[in-house]
């Protein structure tokens, strides 16, 4: 089976500075993949890559069958590459509704621009409802809460019918409920979409995650499922903390908060 996402040999130097080092990682259609790894690991400059805002030093990436090394970014996310930020890029002046609207002309002909929305689209109520936000559709964004906020980027996203989405910490910042809430999200969105998340979470990413890739120094240390990353003792002593004394405490082995 061919993989929705395929990187090989990924290398990316900065001044001398190897930030990305023979990176292998392939992710297959409908899958929800995280990433995790300490800060300095190389996540952030990966997904870089995959976007196309860094251009690798050496190595291929392949997306659903075509080599995309060379292409820009604009061209990416017309082959249906969406992307998130840790904090939320949406349009604070304007509505929920407004805020989709205006992401969906992505896909629009130029004469539909031109014509005044009368009536809301089947893709943007039914994301509406997807996200949850029908009931603020007429809010400012400003005024949503910055969990409702991180939601209507990700519907930004949807509404330009993306293959892969790539959310960098997208429950940074989240009340208790709204990680629930976001965790069941990307699992039913990842049923028509595959989903690549950078996060920190480890409590998130026990209970979500499906697969995970662990980096350190620019290198894959680690990919498998949750089960497995975990009992590596390799991912366990480099990133997790479980050192020669064996600090207390490790991230991956703590409980849930409570709400």
């Amino acid at each position: 089976m061919t993989a929705l996402l395929e990187l090989q040999g990924i290398n990316v130097t900065f001044d001398g500075f190897k930030a990305i080092q023979g990176v292998d990682l392939s992710v297959e259609s409908g899958e929800l993949r995280f990433l995790i790894g300490p800060n300095g690991a190389g996540k952030t400059t990966l997904i870089d890559v995959v976007t196309g805002l860094t251009r690798p030093t050496s190595g291929t990436v392949h997306f659903d069958g075509v080599d995309i090394t060379n292409k820009r970014e604009y061209q990416r996310v017309r082959r249906g590459i969406g992307r998130s930020f840790q904090t939320p890029t949406v349009f604070e002046s304007l509505t929920t509704l407004e805020n989709l609207d205006l992401a969906a002309t992505f896909r629009r002909r130029m004469i539909t621009l031109l014509r005044r929305c009368r009536s809301v689209s089947d893709a943007v109520a039914t994301t509406l409802e997807r996200i949850g936000l029908t009931k603020v559709a007429n809010r400012p964004a400003a005024a949503l809460s910055h969990g409702q906020k991180q939601w209507l980027e990700i519907g930004m996203l949807l509404v330009q019918s993306p293959k892969l989405l790539l959310l960098d910490e997208p429950v940074a910042g989240m009340s208790p409920q709204e990680r629930l809430d976001t965790g069941a999200l990307l699992q039913e969105l990842a049923g028509d979409h595959t989903i690549v998340v950078v996060e920190h979470d480890m409590a998130f990413l026990r209970r979500f995650a499906s697969g995970v890739t662990v980096l350190h120094e620019g290198k894959v240390l680690s990919q498998g499922t949750v089960e497995q990353v975990q009992a590596d003792p390799t991912v366990r002593e480099v990133y997790l903390g479980r050192s020669r004394d064996e600090r207390s405490g490790a991230i991956i082995d703590r409980e849930e908060p409570s709400s």
